[in-house]
């Protein structure tokens, strides 16, 4: 027997147009009368019907996930964050992996839309700071959402960490432990968190009076491998550095994998440090040291704002917090 809206009526003791406002979503409905609504619709196992409420309303309660990521741990909480919020407001979530370098994107992003009638879009880095995109998404009124861009926007909604202030967090803990010589793995440098962790380490040394020396920085890609090689080339100094602070935790785990190689002992000989806190930094040898930055919580946070569009556009800053595990230790 399929539950329908009038059901949950009966069920609840309120009219047809009020449960429809709760099961919608809408704004301005007491909260007892809400409770009782979703109280009722659960108890009858409702679940609403997505074409019908499209023809209803001309919406069709999709929305999409626009990533381009090379650490799949990070990836897949985004995806999880977002789906919870989508689930929780009835909406169905389109996760569309692109590659930020193809010559036919913004094509590629236009006939998702065309074909899907998209209610909005979350743009992750590197897409996130993409003027075509985001000039073609005003151009159709598409509401859209970003995800830790290099810039705030009034006029666009952002969820967001301070990537800054993080990386200058793990560099001055790395400095109290009485490492001086502090090797730097930077990220993509497409994606702006790679220059915004940068500068926090830059800014942290400045702070503690140590000189920024680019022969302990070496490049990556926010993935395992490169955090491997720019492990391997730091290693290979004749003065190496005592700790190194990679921009993700990809990449930390690929300096681990280069210093358990090398006959490097972690953490006796070599601090290591990582950035996300994915479950890849719990389950590597030692465990990592890292910031934990709430990927989950900002894919959340991302749907929120973008369900609360046109009404309100908000920049949401979430925390981030310092994480010590066996990786790292005094000099």
């Amino acid at each position: 027997m399929s539950i329908k809206i009038r059901d949950v009526s009966e069920a609840a003791g309120m009219s047809i147009k009020t449960v429809s406002r709760v099961l919608n979503k809408e704004k301005y409905v007491a909260k007892d009368t809400r409770a009782r609504v979703e109280a009722a619709a659960a108890k009858l196992g409702y679940h609403p019907n997505f074409a019908a409420r499209a023809l209803a309303g001309r919406r069709s309660f999709q929305i999409a996930l626009i990533y381009d990521n090379p650490s799949p741990y990070n990836a897949q909480n985004v995806q999880a964050g977002v789906k919870g919020r989508c689930i929780e407001g009835g909406y169905r979530m389109i996760s569309q992996p692109s590659d930020a370098g193809s010559a036919t994107l913004l094509k590629e992003l236009c006939g998702l839309i065309d074909q899907t009638m998209l209610d909005g879009i979350i743009l992750t880095p590197p897409f996130t700071d993409n003027p075509a995109i985001r000039a073609e998404l005003a151009r159709r009124e598409i509401s859209f959402v970003t995800l830790s861009p290099a810039t705030l926007d009034s006029a666009v909604a952002a969820a967001f960490i301070d990537n800054v202030q993080a990386a200058e967090d793990m560099t001055t803990y790395l400095v109290s432990l009485g490492h001086r010589r502090i090797g730097f793995i930077e990220g993509d440098t497409r994606y702006a968190a790679s220059g915004q962790r940068k500068a926090g380490y830059r800014k942290a040394l400045y702070k503690a009076g140590l000189d920024y020396d680019a022969t302990l920085v070496r490049p990556g890609q926010f993935d395992f491998e490169s955090g491997s090689a720019a492990a391997t080339d730091l290693l290979a100094l004749e003065d190496p550095p005592t700790a190194i602070f990679a921009s993700n935790d990809d990449m930390a785990a690929g300096v681990l994998a280069a210093a358990h190689r090398l006959s490097v002992s972690i953490p006796a000989q070599l601090s290591v440090a990582g950035f996300d806190d994915t479950d890849l930094a719990q389950v590597v040898w030692p465990p990592l040291t890292t910031i934990r930055q709430p990927v989950q919580a900002l894919g959340y946070a991302a749907a929120d704002l973008l369900f609360q569009l046109p009404d309100k556009v908000e920049q949401r800053l979430l925390p981030h917090e310092l994480i010590v595990r066996e990786s790292t230790a005094a000099r």
